[in-house]
């Protein structure tokens, strides 16, 4: 008899994870240089093959084995990441790859050192090894939620390079995902804003650090698989507090939203996501392809040329320039772009534009100046 369809769900998607994961791996190393070529040959080893002394030589001895890539989990052992975490434990080993994890304690509540060092000692009973227990200091930037994120995946990054990890598995659901796609809504950023969360997306030097294997799996299956697994979880007491918006619109405004439309509100938000990411990538790449087109030969944006641009494409790229300035892009906002715009369609002599960072948007001479400003 198999396991429960739960378990199984949970099982298939780390599964499917990890062996993009192992195939990332084998892209990377056939890349590097010593990969171009089989270990002391020479560029005249085809000419002369009786020059080149065997692999087992001593002046050529066997190349090491690479060490198995390592794949970390981040747990803050509530069900979400105890099921991902769980998932790893059981699936890493038959694809030959080593399985830790991360627990991040933020500091925020009483009582979290004890709750890190628990979570802790249930990932190593999972097996998993390295395991690793980080404290953070979370800032005020961009509320407390965003904050608390920011530090987490500081955290995260720094952990994965530490350890050499291939990937950091995260457990957000499909549920996490509707509820990011709302968000996005309510705040009127774009379609980016509405394509929620990458299943996969980078740190620091590394594009594809992050995976989320449970983006098509609801938080119900995630909850069900620890409970028939008899895994321990803990609730973040923050997941219920009206004080966090993420909070509010988990616990009132979608079953709202549900009640007004009926079911298959969190499925069709998760649709949303994917359609908005895949136009949101193929835009993104657009303007990055007509970028150089718009500039000058200084290297500044020219007004007219932008003018020429649809506006989502335009956009992109003035938005690009204000984070390349220094204007922090989490906290660059839509009403921030289009003052900007106005510089380029509105022209009537506006005086220069204040952005998040320090950061001024002017026009001069035709030219777009996005710069620090004093």
């Amino acid at each position: 008899m198999g396991p429960h369809p739960a378990v199984a769900a949970i099982r298939l998607a780390v599964r499917r994870v990890l062996h993009d994961v192992l195939t990332d791996v084998q892209r990377t190393d056939l890349q590097r240089p010593d990969a171009q070529r089989p270990h002391g040959s020479r560029p005249d080893a085809r000419r002369n093959p009786e020059r080149v002394p065997p692999p087992t030589s001593r002046l050529h001895p066997p190349r090491e084995q690479a060490a198995p890539p390592l794949v970390l989990v981040a747990c803050s052992g509530g069900a979400d990441s105890m099921a991902l975490a769980s998932a790893l434990a059981f699936e890493a080993p038959k694809l030959g790859i080593r399985a830790g994890g991360v627990t991040v304690d933020h500091r925020l509540q009483d009582g979290s050192d004890l709750r890190a060092a628990e979570v802790v000692s249930r990932l190593t009973a999972l097996g998993l090894d390295p395991i690793e227990s980080v404290a953070v200091d979370v800032g005020r930037d961009g509320g407390p939620e965003a904050a608390a994120r920011d530090a987490r995946y500081a955290a995260l990054d720094a952990a994965a390079e530490r350890h050499g990890a291939a990937a950091i598995l995260l457990g957000h659901t499909r549920d996490d995902q509707a509820e990011t796609v709302l968000l996005g809504l309510a705040r009127g950023s774009g379609i980016r804003s509405l394509s929620g969360m990458a299943a996969v997306s980078g740190g620091p030097g590394a594009d594809r650090r992050y995976r989320r294997p449970f983006l098509h799996i609801d938080r119900q299956t995630a909850r069900k698989a620890c409970m028939v697994q008899s895994l321990p979880v803990w609730d973040d007491p923050h997941n219920t507090d009206p004080a966090y918006t993420r909070s509010r619109l988990r616990h009132e405004g979608l079953p709202a939203l549900e009640k007004a439309l009926g079911k298959g509100v969190v499925e069709a938000l998760a649709r949303t996501a994917q359609l908005s990411r895949d136009d949101a990538d193929a835009l993104d790449h657009w303007a990055a392809q007509a970028e150089a087109s718009v500039r000058d030969a200084t290297g500044l944006l020219e007004c007219a040329k932008l003018y020429a641009l649809p506006p989502a494409v335009r956009r992109r790229i003035v938005r690009r320039a204000a984070i390349d300035a220094g204007s922090p892009a989490g906290a660059l906002f839509a009403r921030h772009i289009e003052e900007i715009d106005r510089l380029i369609t509105g022209w009537r002599g506006q005086g220069a534009i204040n952005l998040p960072g320090k950061v001024v948007a002017q026009r001069q001479g035709g030219r777009l100046v996005i710069r620090q400003g004093c």
